[in-house]
């Protein structure tokens, strides 16, 4: 990436981040009770925070990250869910129309990934080809950004975490 002089990461993250930051005394919920919601929540904050923790990282050798939400597609991910959650998530998205198609769930990355806007920026989080306003962690809305899934000193704890899991470190 740093032979490109210019290369950018776009991580798939999701408005499911206002669900939950990254729990970083149980992670891996051993200790508390496991629910999926706040399990995919913290995931997708944990993907968020990937994005500013490598943007950090690559922002010196002009490689920049975004994290995107690509909006509410239906995709193979509901494949495991029974009917009923499938109709609760549609109707907590409170608004059908607002689903979105493939094409348009891949917009925003495509944009993240192109776009001349985003000359020089990164570390961001993007929805609906913008970059998206940081909210309060309360905002009862449903856009934005919360502010866990942005914290810099929260992306570096999960990055070291992240090498110690995994064994693996990313060289300079």
């Amino acid at each position: 990436m740093r032979k490109a002089r210019g290369a950018r990461v776009v991580s798939l993250s999701s408005r499911a981040h206002s669900r939950a930051g990254v729990d970083f005394d149980d992670p891996h919920f051993e200790r508390r009770p496991y629910d999926k919601w706040i399990a995919y929540g913290q995931s997708k904050t944990a993907t968020a925070l990937f994005a500013v923790a490598l943007d950090a990282r690559g922002e010196a050798h002009r490689v920049r990250a975004f994290s995107v939400h690509p909006g509410a597609v239906v995709t193979e991910l509901m494949r495991h869910m029974s009917d009923q959650e499938i109709r609760a998530a549609v109707a907590a998205s409170n608004d059908v129309s607002s689903l979105k198609s493939a094409e348009q769930g891949a917009a925003t990355s495509v944009w993240c990934a192109t776009s001349s806007e985003l000359e020089g920026m990164g570390g961001v989080y993007c929805e609906d080809t913008d970059i998206a306003e940081a909210v309060a962690a309360d905002f009862p809305g449903p856009g934005g950004v919360r502010p866990w899934a942005m914290d810099k000193d929260f992306a570096e704890r999960l990055w070291k975490m992240s090498e110690t899991w995994t064994g693996a470190t990313l060289s300079e």
